[in-house]
């Protein structure tokens, strides 16, 4: 699976939040300032290019939706992260959170009781 730019990372996520949309109800959704609407449609047809999305036609319209989910692109990105950054290791990751702050003790907690669970 590639990975996506900014602006398409960016269309994707209004996409998996709305997930069916018109261009014109994608840049409502996205941050300012808004692209304009040709840049917009230039990413969407990239995006469908690369398979992530698809579209149905309504007349000269076209209304867009994902084909990968939001799920399978952030296991693939993370993936890539902890394999590039934290030698493919999922501990590593979870340390260097611990360490900078940005996890707490009921969230490890809560990470402690998932694995549990799953076994």
């Amino acid at each position: 699976m590639q990975k996506l730019a900014k602006r398409e990372e960016q269309i994707m996520q209004s996409l998996w939040k709305l997930e069916k949309a018109f261009i014109k109800e994608i840049i409502e959704e996205l941050s300012d300032p808004k692209p304009h609407y040709n840049t917009t449609a230039t990413i969407v047809k990239i995006l469908e290019e690369k398979g992530f999305i698809s579209h149905t036609a309504y007349g000269n319209s076209f209304q867009y939706y994902p084909l990968v989910s939001k799920d399978e692109y952030q296991k693939e990105v993370l993936g890539e992260v902890v394999n590039n950054y934290f030698d493919n290791s999922p501990l590593a990751l979870v340390k260097f959170f611990a360490k900078e702050e940005k996890i707490n003790t009921d969230e490890l907690e809560e990470i402690i009781q998932l694995i549990k669970n799953k076994k």
